[in-house]
């Protein structure tokens, strides 16, 4: 049994996608981050970091109970515990790559352009184009790679894609202002459009629908969410 601490945001939508493909069971346990559960120390004993997602898996290595957190650890845990999606041991260096490429890059810069944007009490111009403009550099380098290609890596679905898809499912809060924030980058589409098809990807979506996140930003959303704004709360 793997227990999944998951709010419904990019990165732990990842794992949900994966999980739904390799049909394991798995238990949910929400974790409000507006409301601050993310640092209490219950989920500080799991992730250190105090962000989503992280998993427990109860059978872990030696039949042991083991902690994973960040999302791309849990891909490359749960694809070679189960030997899926982890792609081909000749691919294994462009899995490594990519899977980075999008957790240090595409990922992190998303969030940056997204919070710029959307979150900052002041729209500074000078954030948000450089934010806006390295998204649309990491979307190029990624889309003229998928030129050719059906999948990033090999020939294959990996761990990869998955992972591609989790903040590209967010291209239009991450480029707001386009009508299809994709459509320059017509490869990286077509991989996103195949991915968003796949009967997993329906089922990671729904995950938690029905639990009632808290969906207003206020003072108190702020602080839970940005505490090394408030260095009084700082974690």
């Amino acid at each position: 049994m793997i227990r999944f601490y998951f709010h419904p945001t990019p990165n732990p939508a990842k794992v949900a996608l994966l999980l739904e493909e390799l049909g394991l069971a798995y238990e949910v346990v929400a974790v409000d981050t507006s409301k601050g559960e993310q640092h209490a120390p219950a989920f500080r004993a799991i992730n250190p970091n105090g962000k989503v997602p992280a998993i427990v898996d109860t059978e872990g290595p030696g039949g042991k109970e083991a902690r994973v957190f960040d999302s791309s650890a849990i891909l490359l845990y749960l694809g070679e515990k189960t030997g899926r999606f982890a792609g081909a041991p000749a691919d294994k260096p462009e899995l490594l790559s990519w899977l980075f490429f999008i957790a240090s890059g595409l990922g992190p810069f998303s969030g940056q352009a997204v919070h710029f944007q959307h979150a900052a009490p002041e729209k500074l111009p000078y954030a948000i184009n450089r934010y806006r403009r390295e998204i649309e550099r990491h979307y190029r380098v990624l889309d003229r790679h998928l030129a050719g290609r059906d999948w990033i890596v090999g020939t294959d679905y990996s761990i990869a894609d998955m992972s591609a898809w989790g903040w590209l499912a967010r291209a239009g809060r991450v480029l707001p202002g386009e009508d299809d924030a994709l459509a320059a980058f017509p490869n990286l589409k077509r991989l996103f459009e195949t991915v968003d098809a796949r009967p997993a990807a329906a089922r990671a979506k729904a995950v938690a629908k029905d639990h009632p996140f808290r969906r207003t930003t206020d003072e108190d959303t702020k602080r839970a969410m940005f505490p090394s704004n408030y260095p009084e709360i700082a974690m």
